[in-house]
């Protein structure tokens, strides 16, 4: 394994429009891979938001379905691995779905999938009330998987706010890199995104990569952006310009800075 490699990760706001959002992330990975990335990481809901609750139940597809059959057709034309975080898979009936994180590689084989464990049942202060669980089935299982870019754990958005699973994907699983892929309320977002983002990578002494959707969707729906790229010091070493735009932050993961901090602070032992 080379001593670093390039990574991405995108900010985008999807529509309740599955070919606009596949567009938006054509677009992205050529960009990244112009930029010698060889994963880009995308938000929660990347290839489609509903404008209500519970719109995603009707166009959820299961892994094998022309979805997700036309991103691993990019990836593989592109060369380069995906992270997709938060696509709707169908669940085991029609009133459920699960939001699951797919993980592509660069000759378009899906690598692995976690499930969302933790579902945004929440009264957001001053805000709106959300209930995934209303139509989201839970994941159960926790998954971290070998790659090109370390070992990567997996998850989803509101997941950041249980640092158990983190720890669980440090010490029992191994990983070197954190993926969080989310779509972060305003509110939520302006309290506390990069606050816990740092923590969980200061606590795991991991990269944490943080992709995230931005803006209005549609009347009632909007997300806070602010895309991170982050060392396992903690240190913000990517992000985008504007908060709200559309585009790419680009990273180098550094195995050897993973070995320095964990054997200068030792805190697995």
């Amino acid at each position: 394994m080379a001593n670093s490699v390039r990574i991405a990760a995108a900010q985008m706001t999807s529509i309740n429009d599955i070919s606009a959002n596949f567009a938006t992330c054509s677009r992205l990975v050529k960009e990244a891979a112009t930029a010698g990335a060889k994963l880009i990481c995308f938000p929660e809901n990347f290839s489609y938001v509903g404008a209500k609750s519970g719109d995603s139940l009707t166009i959820a597809e299961p892994l094998d379905g022309p979805i997700m059959k036309g991103y691993c057709s990019l990836a593989r034309e592109s060369n380069i691995w995906l992270s997709l975080g938060g696509f709707q898979e169908k669940g085991s009936d029609d009133s459920h779905l699960c939001n699951t994180h797919v993980l592509i590689d660069d000759v378009g084989n899906v690598r692995s999938t976690y499930r969302k464990m933790h579902l945004f049942d929440v009264d957001v202060p001053g805000g709106a009330v959300y209930k995934e669980s209303s139509f989201t089935e839970a994941g159960s299982d926790v998954v971290a998987v070998d790659s090109p870019f370390g070992r990567l754990g997996l998850t989803v958005c509101y997941d950041l706010r249980f640092p158990e699973l983190y720890q669980q994907l440090r010490f029992h699983h191994h990983a070197q890199v954190l993926l969080v892929p989310a779509a972060f309320t305003i509110v939520t977002g302006q309290a506390h995104w990069e606050i816990l983002l740092r923590a969980r990578a200061i606590e795991t002494q991991c990269y944490v990569i943080a992709a995230s959707q931005t803006g209005k969707h549609s009347a009632d729906r909007e997300s806070y952006g602010d895309t991170l790229i982050i060392d396992p010091w903690g240190t913000v070493i990517g992000r985008l310009q504007d908060r709200l735009s559309t585009g790419i932050t680009v990273a180098d993961i550094d195995f050897s800075m993973i070995e320095s901090v964990r054997s200068k602070m030792p805190i697995s032992q």
